[in-house]
């Protein structure tokens, strides 16, 4: 009996747009409006785009600090379709879970390729955006065979476990050795009282690094992240694709687009307030550094808010021309995330040798970054539009 194969279901173009738009954020950090700020230092317009170009010190969040769990989120909005992708060309459940470790793995040492570039050595961290996502996506594809109760009962035993993680690490004592964490006992983004278990470089993530990073071959042994930045954080990222995987099955699964919006907006404002409630109450505050469960819940609240803002003007209006600067990009993210890593010098370097090293001063030297970002951006976009025509994607 001969049997028909399932359907491959449809690329969304509101999810390429909103990838794209992630995507756009972090190749955009060559236009550096924190040196047009600098050089313009009475102008609250460009102080109010360096804010948003800028990771916040600690608590708190700007857009910048969205680009990471909007890129996680979407892993997980993308995983149900993959699922029938794969599931519509007969593949078993041991081919799928080939595919997924070998993808771990590869986004894990692609991370670490990237963040090792002009090192003397190999640099293993694991706080980068592809390491984090590579070490939870296994445990995300087991949660995409679940039902939507086990999923949701995933995200609360991660957030509330992580949370105890911190809670139970002791605080720093009378005699704690501040210079072992790159932070002083006076720093003003330092927490008091409870909220205190989540402060910079002395909390139960940094500590287990101090273990763990040292593992590695290291030309000095590892005492602290500057950032405050963990290798753990991979845990509650997990949660934030967890998120990304119920969204993507209601969208995966929507037959009325006006009430897909009003579950995605409900359950926004649900993760504001509850991610808020715990930051206002001195529970757990939202940090996206180390990323705690407030800002699992607080960032993920966004993420639904973008998905369903891109899924309203892209698939319900149908404006999908207005947004093909995006969706070229979004569509060829991983391509995307590598050559803003990699060629952005090399094409900087390239119009300083054959055009002039003053080519940048068009505007004056306030607005130089500027000039020479602008151009960075053109051609890396240029490149992108090129391999979206030519039908060229790089998947993992």
């Amino acid at each position: 009996m001969k049997t028909s194969s399932l359907p491959a279901p449809q690329r969304v173009s509101s999810v390429d747009a909103y990838r794209g738009f992630v995507m756009f954020l972090m190749m955009a950090e060559v236009l550096s409006f924190g040196k047009v700020a600098d050089a313009i230092p009475s102008s609250k317009f460009w102080a109010f785009l360096d804010f948003h170009q800028s990771h916040v010190p600690w608590v708190g969040c700007s857009l910048h600090d969205l680009i990471q769990p909007s890129f996680s989120f979407l892993v997980g909005v993308a995983l149900p379709y993959s699922m029938a992708s794969r599931a519509s060309q007969h593949q078993n459940t041991g081919t799928m879970w080939f595919h997924t470790i070998r993808r771990s793995l590869i986004l894990i040492l692609l991370g670490i390729f990237l963040r090792s570039m002009h090192a003397d050595q190999t640099n293993f961290t694991f706080e980068d955006t592809l390491t984090q996502i590579g070490l939870g996506y296994p445990f995300l594809f087991a949660l995409g065979f679940a039902s939507e109760r086990i999923q949701w009962g995933a995200l609360a035993a991660i957030l509330v476990g992580y949370g105890v993680l911190f809670a139970l690490y002791p605080t720093p004592g009378p005699y704690f050795d501040w210079a072992e964490t790159n932070v002083t006992a006076d720093w003003q983004h330092n927490l008091q009282g409870f909220a205190a278990h989540w402060n910079k470089n002395t909390n139960a993530a940094w500590a287990f690094d101090r273990w763990f990073m040292n593992l590695f071959p290291r030309t000095t042994s590892f005492r602290f992240n500057g950032g405050g930045y963990s290798t753990l954080s991979f845990i509650p990222t997990l949660g934030t694709m967890v998120l990304g995987l119920i969204a993507g099955q209601w969208l995966k699964n929507a037959t009325i687009s006006t009430l897909l919006i009003k579950r995605f907006l409900i359950t926004a404002a649900i993760l504001f307030a509850s991610g808020l409630a715990l930051d206002l109450l001195g529970i757990n505050p939202i940090v996206k550094r180390i990323w705690t469960p407030a800002w699992v819940l607080f960032s993920g609240g966004w993420a639904f808010v973008l998905l369903a803002g891109f899924y309203y003007l892209v698939d319900v209006k149908g404006w999908k021309s207005w947004f093909y600067w995006l969706i070229v990009v979004g569509t060829n993210s991983i391509a995307a995330y590598i050559i803003a890593h990699t060629i952005d010098s090399f094409i900087a370097d390239s119009f300083r040798i054959h055009i002039g090293p003053d080519y940048n001063l068009i505007f004056g030297q306030a607005y130089r970054t500027l000039v020479s970002g602008a151009i960075i951006l053109l051609v890396e976009w240029w490149i992108l539009n090129w391999m979206y025509k030519k039908k060229i994607f790089i998947k993992i």
